[in-house]
């Protein structure tokens, strides 16, 4: 399997994961614990994957970066968090630094 599908799974385990953490309300409930466990489990089995192709250092800007931009959409698309400029430049921003990134 292509090094790059390894990582796009991992980053939408990651994504998965992270969303999670806020629904488990301190780790107090218990599914979207499990979510949690499962989801980074996930995500990082599939970075260690993708990494016996890819350079850690591509792979890493591309899964941080993305993982991130993702997640904070899921968080003002899920949980009605705020949205504004300096959101939508930081986006930007991190979109922009991995892409730069890639074709350096």
């Amino acid at each position: 399997m292509n090094a790059y599908i390894f990582l796009a799974l991992s980053i939408v385990c990651e994504v998965f994961g992270s969303s999670m953490l806020k629904a488990t309300n301190g780790f107090k409930r218990i599914l979207p614990t499990i979510g949690v466990i499962v989801g980074y489990g996930a995500a990082f089995y599939g970075l260690s994957l993708s990494l016996k192709t890819l350079p850690i250092g591509t792979a890493y800007a591309i899964w941080a970066g993305l993982g991130t931009a993702l997640t904070a959409l899921v968080g003002i698309i899920i949980y009605k968090e705020n949205f504004n400029s300096k959101t939508l430049y930081g986006l930007i921003l991190i979109i922009g630094g991995v892409t730069l990134l890639n074709i350096g």
